[in-house]
């Protein structure tokens, strides 16, 4: 055996041993709210990003039937060569307005929006600021370019003010504060008042990751640049289609005019990877068509995150705190993590534990996430079962 295949073997066997080795469950049904998988049939899925329930709506199924008639399958192209139709440019123009910006560029995904976003706009004079929970597709963009890098604690904005000031000093020309939105592990909002006011104060732009919160965070959906009150003082927002809305794939960059200009003459990821799917297209024009029409989504996924949060809490669990359907359940030991998920799934509910690298060492959970498609009835057989498991184990 060649020695570097020696190597990976003995590391796989290490994360085996740490009882880190993450499954993959094979699911026989649509994504809902209660799925069928190769190990449990009906079982309640509380650990999709489904938060709205729209990955198996009629309505989203129908768009996407009718656009391959129309746009057909695939367009086996790029957008500026011969890779652009008009449902992606009325998609761009929807988004923009649902989120109250001067334009949007699609992307295949929000990892490839981030990863195209810091190369094209920031130069070896320049700074990127980034909290430091941050969602890997930002620091992977953040490494692709040349930009003087700066790390604040997360939601720490003294510590940020400590990096703008010194970025500032360092002479850096352009600064840009990178941020997600909500912080998938934990379920945090960001404390985006905070960092748009140092924003204006040194000058800077504003980059927000909302793909955990577009559709279903603020009053009408708008994300937490809507929740937090700053509409209007982000310069970027990145998201996707594969989470709240809709929950198939494809991401976008959505911000002030002359951003999306120059991301679509120079992002590498837009000019040198394929148009997205016109039916991801239709479908997500279909979402925006549903969410700006009424909040009644977002208003169920609110109302089942706080009953479930409260039922949790009952039962002495240590749940992260906050209002998001991202409702961590901390349990900190990887073992214990992956044993509790496993006899959770034996009950009738899919959840998954968490554990290093997708979260710090000593910080396993199970992160479940809460869906407009949940009823009550789902949600108490899941407290019900997290009940169980917790006596079993003695936890």
């Amino acid at each position: 055996m060649k020695q570097a295949l020696e190597k990976y073997r003995n590391e796989l066997e290490a994360i085996r041993q740490a009882g880190t080795w993450k499954d993959e469950r094979v699911i026989t049904t649509p994504q809902k709210s209660r799925i069928d998988t190769t190990q449990a049939k009906q079982v309640v899925n509380m650990c999709a990003n489904n938060y709205l329930g729209l990955s198996n709506h009629p309505a989203l199924i129908e768009a996407a039937k009718e656009s391959y008639d129309k746009w057909g399958f695939g367009l086996s192209s790029v957008r500026f060569i011969c890779g652009t139709q008009s449902v992606h440019k009325q998609l761009e123009q929807t988004l923009a307005e649902f989120l109250s910006m001067d334009d949007v560029i699609l992307y295949s995904s929000c990892f490839d929006a981030n990863g195209g976003l810091f190369e094209t706009l920031l130069g070896p004079e320049d700074a990127v600021i980034s909290d430091e929970l941050n969602h890997a597709s930002i620091i992977d963009g953040v490494r692709l370019c040349k930009a003087k890098r700066f790390r604040y604690k997360n939601n720490d904005m003294d510590d940020l003010r400590a990096q703008l000031t010194a970025a500032k000093e360092a002479g850096c020309k352009v600064m840009l504060i990178a941020t997600d939105g909500v912080f998938s592990m934990d379920g945090y909002i960001a404390n985006l008042q905070g960092i748009c006011d140092l924003a204006e104060e040194f000058g800077a732009l504003v980059m927000v990751d909302d793909s955990h919160a577009a559709g279903f965070m603020g009053d009408t959906g708008r994300g937490t640049p809507e929740y937090c009150g700053v509409q209007g003082r982000v310069d970027i927002i990145t998201g996707t289609f594969g989470k709240a809305l809709g929950g198939a794939s494809g991401g976008y960059t959505a911000a002030r005019q002359e951003i999306v200009d120059l991301l679509r003459q120079r992002s590498r990821p837009y000019l040198f990877s394929n148009t997205l799917a016109p039916a991801v297209c239709a479908a997500s024009l279909k979402t925006l068509e549903l969410l700006m029409a009424s909040t009644e989504l977002r208003d169920k996924v609110h109302a089942n995150t706080a009953y479930f949060r409260e039922q949790l809490g009952k039962l002495g669990f240590d749940v992260l705190p906050g209002t998001h359907p991202i409702v961590p359940v901390m349990l900190y030991d990887a073992k214990v993590a992956g044993e509790f998920a496993s006899r959770m799934l034996e009950k009738g509910v899919y959840v998954v534990g968490f554990s290093y690298p997708v979260v710090p060492q000593g910080k396993a959970r199970i992160r479940t996430q809460v869906s407009a498609g949940h009823t009550r009835e789902d949600l108490d057989f899941a407290v019900q079962c997290f009940r169980e498991v917790k006596e079993e184990m003695g936890i």
